[in-house]
């Protein structure tokens, strides 16, 4: 029997991605890519992007292919009408700073799908070159779950402000953003998930994200590189 609500979500997804999402990237923005050749085609997958400008979910949303279930700031859901796209979407809302067991679950549930699980570990933007310090809580699902990261880098994307960047191509001077998918690895699991681990975990995520990156976009992470102990996804 057909899954009706994921069907909604999935008509919802592909109805925005088609429309102002397309519109955004096709035509406003100048898009270097690399790496795609590196994005599983299939099953399960968490990928942990930095964030520098609201622009970057849709950015990942149309030009990576797979459907993506991104975990939010559960601030944006108790927005009039903005909360409701954000639920269609298939979005999880996340208690930032905080232990929250229900987008816990959530994120599983949708990683148990077969879903790209999209996530921001910083947590916020950092509206600038220089990645901020990252929260647990991107590691702590992957050890869970032992669920492949997909590392992914975006520059350039700071110069990207909406609604004004849908007009960049009446001024011809649309912002240039390089946009790189790394390749997938695995944390090494354990049988218990101590705090140690977790940290280590999150370290390993981000600095796998900085080495995509310039140098003047590692911020926090800049003198990171990762570690051995990562597990390559063939």
């Amino acid at each position: 029997m057909p899954d009706f609500a994921d069907l909604g979500v999935a008509a919802w997804y592909g109805a925005n991605l088609h429309t102002w999402a397309a519109l955004l990237v096709g035509i406003n923005l100048k898009l270097q890519i690399e790496g795609l050749e590196n994005i599983p085609r299939k099953g399960p997958l968490i990928m942990a992007s930095n964030h520098v400008s609201v622009a970057d979910p849709p950015i990942l949303c149309v030009k990576t292919p797979r459907r993506i279930a991104w975990m939010a700031k559960k601030e944006l859901f108790d927005i009039p009408v903005v909360g409701l796209c954000y639920r269609f979407y298939g979005c999880v809302p996340v208690r930032r700073g905080a232990a929250d067991l229900t987008a816990l679950r959530q994120s599983e549930q949708a990683l148990r799908k077969g879903l790209v699980l999209g996530m921001f570990p910083e947590g916020t933007r950092s509206r600038q070159p220089g990645m901020k310090t990252a929260e647990p809580g991107t590691a702590l699902i992957a050890l869970r779950t032992g669920v492949p990261v997909l590392p992914v880098a975006l520059s350039g994307t700071e110069a990207v402000t909406l609604p004004h960047s849908f007009f960049h191509w009446l001024r011809r001077d649309q912002p240039s953003i390089r946009l790189v998918y790394g390749r997938p690895f695995r944390l090494p699991q354990s049988e218990r998930i101590r705090r140690e681990e977790v940290e280590q975990g999150t370290r390993e995520i981000m600095a796998h994200i900085a080495e995509l990156l310039p140098r003047d976009y590692r911020g926090a992470y800049a003198d990171t590189v990762p570690s051995a102990a990562a597990e390559p996804v063939q």
